[in-house]
């Protein structure tokens, strides 16, 4: 029994090993060969995908370039101040580069001198037999067929060590996406890299490929992407924002899908592309000024001024508060205690209609105020209020597939309670009525006033905004974002407002930019503004902000259009925002005095005036309450 238990345990030994065996010879593809001294890995990075507008017009694609590569342990003495005269290197720089390597591996290859130009790597070519241990690896770079979008596309750059910590696909010297697009979807958009195993002799000479290349792995190009994006309408909304700062996005309502999104002041996105990106890059983040890469399409929280009236005027309809014949009388302004805020709505009686196109502060206080009456406390009003602006997408991320952004802020109950104490005799509708007119507590970005518009152009839902539309000419469908979102407001309750926005081209604020054959509802906005100077907080010229939509009984197109120091909503915001509509609509432009104004005048003179110490064109009115001034922040 013995003898019987021993030969069987020294059979299944053997089928055990013999089954290995076979594996790691008929089915093992991949074996490790980083350790193996004779065997020297080669990358082949694949090209990245191309990314497409929404017409199927080319926006990034792909140019060849050469990196210099170096295996530290096989570096031989060589004429280092000629090497650095073909590279155009400096000495120190060669030095600190080599050192860098030899830290990473000193048999692995790492990245010398990255993305040489075509000529460059020319002139180099012809000596690298007289640098051993170097040599040069072709790869791809971005190509952009457009100067615009640098905020929506994003840039790549070159993976750090946290990068490589965290993702164990890249190795160093590959390229991984940094903001924009080109972050958000860097797994589908990067493709999957190659590997060359060469087999080296005994004197650490390349001998061939290993195997024959049996084990090599071919690079994959990765998968090209359609944005939603229109490539005509971004470039044109770049160019008539020149010498402006501010943010404009573009909806298409019935989808979510966004047109454009743009930020000024911008760049051309092929500065941070080549041996020039890094120095490039510096220069533009570091312009504490402009701050051309801060993107204020979704990162710029500002008060949103009078578009804001039309959730407050919804927001009465639905609890009872008014009716669209309600009327208010304006006395050129309004009293909170004895104290006056102006109006520049010219007086008088006011109900829902001319109280939108008229933009009448009045109105919209005592609108407010009402509101508040429907309800047996401050606090149980302000709960309702606030869950009502907060179902139009506003104080939140979104959801949406861009890569960064802003909340914003909708005040609570709690925060007036942390203001002023709790208690119904503490704070009151009186207290945060700046919050009727969009100047109060409330903060927006554009993408967030866009959205809001969006949703009232569909009479009372929207879709989340989002910026992908195909992954390799296939349309894509992510359930969060063909989700139907439902605002609180009842759908009956926004014609009448919807009305009252038309009404602002036809009688009101806007009607000095209508656009011929096109029905556009809208609402201009007038924003204070605000910076701390010297340590001093210093009214600055006034915001200019402007919503629209078109058609009106079939909508396209939404968008909000804000433009920092601009003055008034109809003076900058409400010129570009009526050009964009017709210029996606009907694909040109008849309103060529409109378009003269602003391709031909900048705000720059604005801009400079906080460290120039001109003046500021000021509102005549103050409209903010004294609780407003808590905590504000710099206009930048």
């Amino acid at each position: 029994m013995k003898k019987l238990l021993l030969s069987s345990i020294i059979v299944i030994i053997g089928i055990i090993f013999l089954g290995r065996l076979s594996y790691l010879q008929i089915f093992s593809f991949s074996p490790d060969l980083a350790g193996d001294p004779a065997i020297k890995e080669i990358y082949d990075y694949p090209e990245r995908g191309y990314i497409y507008d929404r017409n199927g017009k080319l926006l990034v694609g792909n140019d060849p370039a050469y990196d210099v590569m170096v295996i530290p342990r096989e570096v031989k003495a060589f004429d280092t101040l000629e090497f650095c005269s073909l590279l155009n290197l400096e000495h120190e720089k060669l030095i600190k580069e080599l050192k860098k390597a030899r830290h990473y591996s000193p048999r692995l290859p790492s990245v010398l001198v990255p993305q040489l130009s075509k000529e460059d790597y020319a002139r180099l070519q012809e000596k690298m037999r007289h640098y051993t241990g170097f040599y040069i690896q072709k790869r791809s770079l971005r190509y952009y067929d457009t100067n615009s979008g640098a905020n929506v596309l994003g840039y790549i750059s070159e993976v750090n060590s946290r990068d490589l910590a965290n993702n164990p696909l890249y190795v160093q010297g590959e390229l991984t996406g940094r903001t924009g697009v080109e972050k958000v979807y860097e797994d589908t958009l990067r493709g999957r890299k190659g590997i060359q195993y060469i087999q080296k002799d005994r004197f650490n000479r390349d001998i061939g490929k290993y195997k024959d290349g049996e084990l090599d792995v071919q690079p994959i190009q990765g998968k090209e992407i359609t944005l939603t994006i229109d490539k005509d309408l971004q470039e044109y909304g770049e160019k008539l924002m020149h010498g402006k700062w501010g943010g404009i996005v573009a909806i298409e309502p019935s989808s979510g899908e966004i047109l454009t999104m743009i930020s000024g002041p911008t760049y051309d996105p092929s500065l941070l592309v080549g041996r020039k990106r890094s120095a490039n890059y510096s220069k533009l983040h570091y312009d504490s000024i402009s701050k051309p890469t801060f993107d204020r399409s979704i990162s710029f929280e500002k008060s949103p001024g009078s578009p804001f009236k039309a959730i407050n005027a919804l927001i009465a309809l639905q609890v009872g508060a008014v009716t669209p014949s309600t009327t208010f009388t304006c006395h050129h302004g309004f009293y909170i205690g004895r104290s006056k805020k102006g109006c520049h709505c010219g007086g008088g009686s006011r109900n829902l209609n001319n109280g939108i196109y008229k933009s009448c502060n009045a109105y919209f206080v005592g609108a407010y105020k009402k509101i508040f009456e429907q309800f047996p406390s401050n606090a149980e009003a302000m709960d309702a209020w606030e869950g009502h602006v907060r179902s139009f997408g506003l104080g939140s991320y979104l959801g949406s597939d861009l890569y960064t952004g802003r909340p914003g802020t909708v005040p609570s109950t709690a925060l007036y309670n942390k203001w002023y104490g709790e208690g119904d005799r503490r704070w009151s509708a009186t207290t945060t009525y700046s919050n009727a007119i969009g100047q109060g507590e409330v903060n927006v970005t554009p993408i967030q006033l866009a959205n809001m518009t969006a949703a009232i152009a569909n009479r009372g839902h929207y879709f989340t905004p989002h910026i992908l539309k195909k992954i390799e000419g296939k349309d894509i469908t992510i359930p969060k974002f063909t989700e139907r979102k439902n605002t609180t407001i009842d759908r009956k309750h926004f014609e009448p407002v919807v009305q009252g926005m038309a009404d602002v081209y036809h009688l009101g604020t806007a009607r000095g930019v209508q656009i011929p054959d096109i029905e556009i509802a809208g609402k201009t906005g007038t924003v204070e503004n605000f910076m701390v100077i010297d340590s001093v907080r210093t009214q600055l010229t006034d915001n200019s902000v402007f919503v629209a939509f078109a058609p009106v009984n079939n909508p396209k197109i939404a968008l909000a259009v804000y433009i920092q120091n601009g003055y008034y909503g109809s003076r900058y915001a409400g010129h570009i925002a009526s050009l964009l509509i017709e210029k996606y609509l009907k694909g040109h432009i008849t309103r060529k005095d409109l378009e003269r104004t602003m391709l031909s005048t900048t705000l720059e003179s604005e801009y400079a005036k906080p460290y120039s110490g001109e003046p500021f064109k000021i509102n005549e009115y103050n409209w903010r309450s004294n609780h407003a001034i808590k905590k504000e922040t710099e206009v930048r």
